[in-house]
């Protein structure tokens, strides 16, 4: 335990679901955290359960569609503990269940400025800093959706495939300052995907019937503690590369 002990972590959209799970496993290291996300009330009322754990716990409400949110949160870090050792980037917005021809402006605008905008946003504004100390671990999030072209998922699925790509990037360019750059595609369920599997119980069914573990990943104890591991010393060497979190669902 303590793996990450004194570290510094910036987890976006960490004030619910699997965000959260993700504060959770990095604060049972020892991260300290900063958490972003839209909704102030729930953030905070993560700050207070996070705190158990003995670790200090930064707020700041943002948006991750705007890069000057990602600018602030990571000013404020700085300011605050004087370093970032690693980037969680999970936030991100979406409307499942949409096809290609359905799909409006704004639902294809707010699915990448979200999640692949809100990425690269917060990577550019940690890099320096990151460059600056040689080290670092930043952890993006896609999916099998975009893997796989799940039906009804069209902008999700080019957001997650363009974080998979920029990642790759990333990680040729900055890994020679010692940053590591890697993605986890989960199968998690989140508050807002049982709500969606609510709506749509044969696709519940479906869903599982495809996991060969037979259940959904607990956000905490199953996708958590692949990203605590991606954050600590253990991963070092580990970079560029996609991992599926999710029973077994993808084997490539």
């Amino acid at each position: 335990m303590n793996a990450l002990k004194d570290r510094v972590a910036i987890v976006t959209g960490g004030g619910q679901g699997l965000g959260l799970g993700i504060a959770n496993a990095l604060a049972s290291e020892g991260a300290n955290l900063v958490l972003t996300g839209r909704t102030e009330a729930k953030l905070r009322k993560a700050e207070t359960a996070l705190e158990e754990y003995g670790v200090q716990v930064l707020v700041v409400p943002g948006n991750t569609r705007r890069r000057a949110d990602a600018d602030k949160t990571v000013a404020l870090a700085i300011e605050h503990f004087g370093r970032i050792d690693a980037l969680v980037n999970n936030a991100q917005s979406s409307t499942p269940g949409v096809s290609l021809e359905a799909v409006t402006d704004e639902n294809w605008c707010e699915t990448l400025e979200s999640g692949l905008y809100g990425t690269f946003y917060f990577m550019q504004a940690a890099w320096p800093h990151m460059k600056q100390q040689r080290s670092g671990r930043i952890i993006n999030f896609a999916s099998r959706t975009g893997i796989e072209g799940t039906q009804g998922f069209g902008p999700y699925a080019a957001a997650k495939e363009g974080i998979r790509g920029l990642s790759r990037v990333a990680a040729r360019e900055w890994g020679p300052y010692g940053v590591t750059v890697n993605v986890v595609c989960p199968a998690a369920l989140t508050p807002a995907a049982d709500a969606y599997l609510d709506a749509n119980p044969t696709e519940r069914t479906r869903y599982l019937s495809e996991i060969p573990l037979g259940r959904f990943g607990d956000p905490q104890k199953d996708i958590g503690r692949v990203v605590a591991f991606l954050c600590s010393e253990s991963a070092g060497y580990v970079t560029g590369q996609t991992i599926n979190v999710d029973g077994g669902q993808t084997m490539l």
